[in-house]
This record gives C-alpha cells, structure tokens and sequence, in this order.
C-alpha cells in the first residue's frame, strides 16, 4: 500500500495523538497531601478500569472561552512549545471542563460577567455563576500515549491546589470516572495506575515538598523512532 492511498492516510489520521488535558488537585489542609482520583470504567476503550486524575481531549469551544485571569506567564511560555496561546489557554480550560463533568468540581472564582458560548458544557459550567481563573495552574508534565494503541493523547498535567474550588455539585452523572475521592499519595500509588500517572505523583510529591518553583523542568515523555524517550520542557 502506498503512503498515496487513501485507507492509508485515514490509519494515519486514526493514530494522531489527540490534544488532552488533565488535572491533578492537592488538597493540603491538614495532614499529608491528597489527591483527586477516580476509578474508570470496564467499558472504557481505553486504559478500562484504571485510576486517573480528571481529564480528556480538548473541544472546539475550550479555545474560545474569554476569561479574566491569564495563566502565568512560565506555564504559557511552556505551554506553547510547538503549539498556539489559543490552544494553550485552550488545554487548561479543557482540564477545568473535563474535571467539571467528571467530578462536579467548578474552579475559578464567582463572577457576573460570564462568557456567552455555544458550548453546551461550558454553559452548564457558567449556570452557576463561576468564571475560571487560570493563573492557579502549575504544568506539570507532558505525555504522548506510545504508538499503536488504540488511543493516542498528547496530555498536559496540570496542577492546582484545592483551594481553588469555588463550588462542588453534590451529584454528578457521567460516563467515564467512577466514584472520584482524595487520596493521599501512598494510598494512590497503592492503585492500578498507569505509568504516566505514577510518574505525575512523583512530580506533585517534589513540587509539594519543594514548594513553588516557576524554574523547575517539566518532563516529556514521548516515544522516538519506536523507543521511550524523556525531554523537559
């Protein structure tokens, strides 16, 4: 089959690394720091039955969200690397969305002056009088799923203390994270997690016990020419 052929140029496209976004909330208010988690379901087609932090893949109407407070300057300039201030802005917004639909938790700040958006997430989100702010967020690490899966994500993780929360829904229906709850660090790494994921607890136990360092490298982890390779960003 030649690289011309049309079914060929479609399997191409099918294993394009989506851009994803993903969210991992400390809570420090006493004792040792937590994390969010939840549990995904056995019918998932990818990573079924797994424990994840709150995220996916971007939407069209994450990039076209206006919020007040920008992300920090050092997250933005990381941020971009290889990709537009639109779609970055865009990836933090979708790690509020997803975390939003998956746990009932809206981060931000109340405000009366909310974006009007055919997003219908995003209006469900705006309904309760919430504005996100994304200076809260710290980038943590960036990942790309190995070829030949049956999923690909280009993921970012970031990071934000809980204090952040403006407000939490009491239930939440979806499809895809079960029954989310705190985790102290231990008790998660007790879990069935992905690689990434063990790797993404250890860079929140540095950054917690280092404390707040727009200097430090965030790593990479990307497959080249077929082998695991680690850069920092």
């Amino acid at each position: 089959m030649s690289l011309s052929d049309p079914d060929e140029k479609i399997v191409q496209n099918r294993l394009r690394p989506k851009d994803a976004a993903t969210l991992i909330l400390v809570r420090r208010e006493s004792g040792p720091p937590r994390v969010l988690m939840g549990k995904r379901h056995a019918n998932m087609v990818f990573q079924p039955n797994k424990f994840v932090f709150p995220g996916g893949r971007i939407d069209p109407g994450d990039q076209r969200i206006k919020v007040e407070v920008d992300l920090k300057p050092h997250v933005l300039e990381k941020l971009t690397n290889g990709s537009t201030i639109s779609r970055a802005r865009g990836l933090a917004l979708a790690a509020v969305r997803e975390t939003f639909e998956e746990t009932g938790i809206l981060l931000g700040e109340r405000n009366q002056k909310l974006p009007r958006t055919r997003a219908r997430a995003w209006q469900r989100f705006f309904a309760h009088g919430i504005l996100p702010r994304l200076d809260v967020f710290e980038l943590i690490g960036r990942a790309i799923t190995p070829p030949n899966r049956t999923r690909r994500f280009d993921a970012r993780f970031f990071m934000a203390d809980a204090s952040a929360i403006a407000h939490t829904l009491e239930t939440v229906e979806n499809d895809e994270l079960l029954e989310p709850c705190w985790l102290t660090l231990e008790e998660a790494r007790a879990l069935d997690l992905m690689s990434v994921t063990r790797r993404m607890l250890d860079e929140v136990e540095a950054r917690v016990s280092d404390g707040p360092d727009s200097s430090r490298p965030v790593p990479f982890f990307r497959f080249v020419r077929g082998q695991p390779g680690l850069a920092f960003l």
